[in-house]
């Protein structure tokens, strides 16, 4: 089995990991790879001796073997929950506000930022919200008072037309990665935390984090939402501070593998069928509110990073994951 470092030596950091590891899958099957947009990544070409099959890193869909129908429904937190809902599949809820008054004519009432503070109240004044069509853990944060709302909506404002908004929760969340309803992988999912050093307040290190954070393209963590009296704490050296909210790996969280009980694998595989996914990651929390036999969904993502398995050298899933793109699109038998 060929090196996987090997695919990515020399590239860009802005060079996608689902075309390093379409590369890396094609040399593996003994298929032809080629990158047709100047060595972007962003567009690549995929061949056999008797098929070409074209494939893109981008905003598009990453996973050929999901319709074009179930990918857009699921990349809309809030239709994707009805339709689980429908399904009867528990989620957990919540409702979408719009930050913008453009094509205000073209949706019905009762989502407009104004609307959106009505529901904070009904939810007791804590929320959580992330952008309708976010990814990445991007904006993703609780709020506690409506000061704090109003301060988000309008920084997400210039990013994303809307918002989603929810209950916050407590439980053991997981993601749980499916193909044609098989468990590929399971892990458990943690906070991003900072390190101490012995002389930085808690404050500084955050604002490091937050630099690394916006050079990735993503959202700052915004101090007021934290414990204030916390800031000005001295960590001691490699004492670790966990930061609330949202556990993406792109975001500085941490996950291991980990699987939750048999209901809660059962709900992944319904959710995914109910929204007619072939590929898709459901992040779900077990264990919800303490109790062991309640669970919930909390999003189902058609475009899931494998870049976890990468960092855990298990290119073996990659592949197994990638053998099911190519065999879905006719470049390799089943």
């Amino acid at each position: 089995m060929r090196n996987l470092q090997e695919f990515r030596a020399g590239k860009p950091a802005s060079y996608p990991d689902q075309a390093v590891y379409a590369a890396y899958a094609s040399a593996e099957f003994g298929l032809g790879f080629d990158d047709i947009d100047g060595g972007t990544g962003l567009a690549f070409r995929v061949a056999s001796p008797t098929k070409t099959a074209y494939f893109g890193a981008g905003r598009c869909s990453w996973y050929p073997q999901n319709n074009a129908t179930a990918a857009t429904l699921a990349s809309d937190k809030y239709f994707a929950s009805r339709i689980l809902e429908d399904a009867g599949i528990t989620t957990l809820g919540g409702n979408y506000y719009f930050l913008s008054t453009r094509h205000r004519a073209l949706r019905p009432a009762g989502h407009e930022r104004d609307d959106a503070f009505d529901y904070f109240r009904q939810l007791n004044g804590s929320a959580f919200l992330k952008p309708l069509t976010g990814s990445r853990g991007d904006f993703a944060q609780a709020i506690s008072d409506e000061a704090s709302l109003g301060r988000y909506l309008d920084t997400v404002a210039p990013h994303y037309d809307a918002v989603l908004m929810q209950p916050v929760v407590s439980g053991s969340e997981y993601r749980i990665f499916l193909l044609d309803g098989e468990v590929v992988y399971s892990v458990s999912k943690f906070p991003p935390s900072l390190e101490g050093d012995g002389s930085r307040r808690v404050r500084d290190l955050l604002f490091a984090h937050n630099a690394a954070l916006k050079s990735r393209g993503l959202s700052a963590i915004d101090p007021a939402t934290l414990p204030h009296a916390e800031l000005d704490i001295i960590l001691p050296t490699g004492e670790r501070w966990e930061i609330p909210g949202r556990m993406n790996l792109s975001a500085g969280g941490r996950m291991a593998f980990a699987s939750p009980d048999a209901g809660a694998l059962t709900m992944a595989r319904e959710a995914v069928r109910a929204l007619g996914l072939r590929a898709a990651a459901v992040d779900l929390y077990a264990d919800l509110r303490g109790n062991p036999k309640s669970a919930a969904v909390i999003e189902v993502n058609s475009n899931p990073s494998i870049r976890l398995l990468e960092e855990l050298q298990r290119v073996d899933l990659i592949l197994k994951i990638w053998r099911h793109a190519f065999s879905a699109v006719g470049l390799l038998d089943v």
